[in-house]
């Protein structure tokens, strides 16, 4: 009997520090999410952020490595036209536009890391189709002439990654409509090199380039941020609003796989039943 107690506490003391160790991260998942600080910047660039024409953001500006942003008021050259609306920052080349940077790095891996149990969609125009929550892939590019439509059936906590191999580009008048949206759905692209939205193209989402994202005239992102994680954003009299960066996990309406980000029940759970399980499970330990 004496072996059997003692065996049993020593598995309580692997248990009970597996339990601490997965309530600090169930705690953290929820607060940051996928894209962690980086959700609240509407462009985040790496090299340079340059815009002409009447640009709005309704989200947070910033650039690091690189300290240059051009074409916007607020800024360390505050040259114009382009703004900022409050309570969006900005933010060159400084440690809270490095953090956003690592960020989005985390957040790029981890979509990517998806690929492997996504649908394949490489050769198809996304023009015409109509995809549902789950994780989505192009081998190499993907194009968009169209309207694409991203529909969530009515539930909330849905994410719909599109995960592209090389290139992303839009052509003119291009759209993406959401339907069916619920609360706290995502929209992802993950761009294995650069974006590009044609002239007046409506598009919804994070775009998270790998290089570079240029917006051409007209252009919008009605919610979601621009991320170029090593190279330049160029903007033209767009419009990006940030808001498609949900903390919560898809229950996996559509094909392909769940997105493991902060927020789901299941956290919510461990963060809660967790640390009062690793106490309970240190009494125990102590009293034998």
């Amino acid at each position: 009997m004496s072996k059997y107690w003692y065996l049993s506490a020593g598995k309580m003391k692997v248990f009970s520090l597996g339990l601490l160790i997965l309530s600090v991260l169930a705690v953290n998942a929820h607060a940051q999410g996928i894209l962690g600080t980086a959700g609240s910047f509407a462009v985040l660039g790496a090299s340079t952020v340059t815009n002409t024409g009447a640009t709005v953001l309704n989200g947070s500006l910033g650039v690091s490595p690189g300290s240059a942003i051009t074409g916007f008021f607020g800024t360390v050259e505050n040259d114009g036209p382009g703004i900022v609306v409050p309570p969006g920052s900005v933010q060159e080349g400084n440690a809270v536009a490095a953090t956003a940077q690592t960020d989005a790095t985390n957040g790029f891996n981890t979509l990517y890391g998806l690929r492997s149990s996504s649908l394949n969609l490489s050769g198809q125009d996304l023009g015409g189709l109509t995809l549902g929550a789950g994780v989505y892939s192009f081998a190499t590019s993907a194009q968009l002439t169209g309207n694409l439509t991203l529909d969530f059936g009515g539930k909330s906590n849905q994410t719909i990654v599109i995960d592209i191999g090389s290139t992303l580009t839009t052509a003119s008048g291009s759209s993406v409509s959401i339907v069916g949206a619920g609360t706290n759905d995502s929209v992802y692209w993950v761009v294995d090199s650069s974006a590009t939205l044609g002239t007046t193209t409506s598009f919804e989402g994070n775009i998270i380039s790998l290089a570079s994202d240029s917006l051409n005239t007209g252009a919008t992102d009605g919610c979601g941020s621009v991320i170029a994680l090593t190279g330049a954003v160029t903007l033209q009299g767009n419009t990006i609003s940030t808001g498609c960066n949900s903390t919560t996990t898809t229950t996996g309406l559509g094909p392909g796989t769940s997105v493991p980000e902060g927020g789901s029940t299941l956290l919510y759970l461990c963060s809660c039943l967790l640390p009062l399980g690793a106490m309970r499970a240190f009494r125990f330990q102590r009293s034998i």
